[in-house]
């Protein structure tokens, strides 16, 4: 295959290919990336507005609980009987008008600490047929222990956490009645005095929740920060226990916005936000309709890609023999040029693409010959480190001295040479890439601090700078910026070669005192 016009098919081909299949997964890229951001973006969407209904829900409940907390706090005067008895009164017929304005509740308590009194116990009211509240005989605390947050967990759960709080989903006592509660602890001078709640029933949420629905098979379900499901649409949550409870599939607790999972065979995306109550709702659906109808597309752009593909073979194979001649003329002449050699003939001169690519070239070379003779004579341009290299010192020097040797007036200067310690040892045991990189983060300290100052590589390892007018004069101050910036660079870097490791010395000429040979 060393034929240019072989190579040139084989190459143009397999830039069509490369462009061709580049163009087709790309575009299957941004449409599989469109359907899944549509996906994402209705997931969320449904998530944002069954966490609005259900947290407006929940705040309900809780702002009513903390009116009634603050009420009782405030109307507290004594810890006596009587004086207990007549609070129990106000926060009764505070209580029944809070609670017959606040959505869903199934009962509503405030309940004394045994250990503050014996006889005034507190009251519970329910409301279990949508008749209004009456008032029900309340649970025996002293038959539990209130240090146990495992039982009475309504009561014990806040006064052991000390601040208001919602209780996960539990079975009630005495009226065997799957609720959700949120419960304020209430104080009398530091004293824990009893707590003060509402209960909402379970069947309330979980209607909420069941409203939320896309595509054919998407649901919404309400877990913990932990897995621990405390509501699904599919799975009858309060038929189990412990060991019947489904494992959590990995994704469902993931911290992202947006989350992937696979449960019993089907993998499924879906979103989640936090409740105001402690919990995540999720919204979900199967990976097959989220992703909707891209792998149709993808067959479509395949077929039409290969078609593309073949036309553009049989174009390329048919139109390099006819730019096959011509390009090789023209890439001999490239090769000349690029070992140097300027001297040649282009003969091609047809008014086509590669007739204009020829002259264009033609002209371009005789414009680089007559730039290369005057750079070599004008630049001075150290390669590696991007600055003046020696000959363009000696330049400066030679220009100062002429113009001592005329007798013209010569400011106050001062040249700096600056050696890089150890260069030989870091190019010896870390190898001349870590050595070429010592040079470069040395010469840019060195051009960040004289950056108003000409700045020359003199040797392999030094450097030196002509300081003039303003940096003359604060030739001292940039002296020991340049050390403070390298003792910083310096107590950070982890290799040597990282470091800036750079003697300085600065030689001042004074025309009053000095004589420049």
């Amino acid at each position: 295959m060393h034929s240019l016009r072989t190579r040139f098919t084989v190459l143009t081909i397999c830039v069509v290919i490369l462009a061709v299949t580049s163009v087709s997964f790309i575009s299957i890229f941004f449409i599989r990336t469109n359907e899944h951001n549509k996906a994402d973006q209705l997931l969320l969407l449904l998530c944002e507005t069954g966490e609005r209904n259900i947290d407006n829900y929940f705040d309900g409940v809780s702002k009513s609980v903390a009116k009634m907390s603050n009420y009782a706090e405030s109307d507290l005067e004594g810890l006596d009987e009587a004086s207990l008895e007549r609070h129990m009164k106000d926060v009764r017929e505070y209580f029944d008008i809070v609670a017959s304005k606040t959505n869903g509740v199934l009962t509503y308590y405030y309940r004394v600490d045994p250990a503050v009194s014996s006889k005034v116990k507190g009251f519970w009211y329910t409301n279990l047929d949508g008749e209004g509240f009456t008032e029900h005989k309340v649970t025996d605390i002293t038959l539990y222990d209130t240090e146990d947050t495992s039982k009475l967990v309504w009561f014990t759960v806040p006064k052991h956490e000390g601040k208001p709080i919602w209780i996960p989903p539990y079975i009630t006592d005495n009226l065997d009645k799957r609720v959700i509660s949120y419960n304020v602890p209430i104080y009398f001078k530091g004293q824990f005095i009893g707590v003060i709640g509402i209960e909402i029933d379970y069947s309330t949420m979980a209607e909420q929740v069941d409203n939320i629905r896309l595509y054919s098979n998407g649901y919404a379900f309400i877990n913990d920060y932990e897995g621990n499901l405390f509501y699904h649409p599919r799975i009858d949550i309060t038929k189990l226990n412990e060991e019947t409870m489904p494992i959590t599939p990995d994704g469902v607790v993931d911290d992202n916005t947006f989350f992937r999972y696979k449960f019993d065979g089907v993998e499924k995306e879906g979103a989640w936000l936090p409740l105001s109550n402690g919990m995540r709702l999720n919204v979900v659906a199967p990976v097959s309709e989220t992703e909707g109808s891209w792998t149709r597309l993808f067959t479509n752009i395949l077929v039409i890609s290969l078609a593309i593909l073949a036309m553009a073979s049989i174009f390329t194979m048919i139109y390099t023999r006819k730019i096959a001649k011509p390009l090789k003329q023209l890439t001999e002449a490239a090769e000349k040029v690029d070992r140097g050699n300027y001297d040649y003939n282009l003969t091609y001169d047809k008014d086509d693409e590669v007739g204009r690519l020829t002259k264009t070239f033609q002209r371009l070379v005789d414009d680089m010959r007559k730039h290369i003779g005057d750079l070599n004579h004008r630049v001075f341009i150290d390669s590696m480190t991007n600055i003046k290299y020696k000959a363009a010192f000696t330049n400066a020097c030679n220009e100062i001295q002429a113009q001592i040797d005329s007798d013209n007036a010569v400011a106050p200067f001062a040249v700096g040479i600056l050696d890089c310690n150890d260069l030989k040892y870091v190019n010896d045991f870390f190898g001349h890439e870590k050595g070429d990189y010592y040079l470069k983060n040395a010469s840019k300290t060195i051009c960040d601090i004289f950056q108003h100052s000409p700045v020359f590589r003199i040797g392999g390892d030094e450097f030196a700078v002509l300081l003039r007018n303003y940096d003359y004069q604060n030739r001292e101050v940039l002296v020991r910026q340049f050390k403070n910036t390298a003792t910083e660079i310096n107590s950070s870097a982890n290799h040597k070669w990282e470091k800036v490791d750079v003697a300085i010395g600065m030689a001042d000429y004074d025309p009053a005192e000095d004589f420049y040979v």
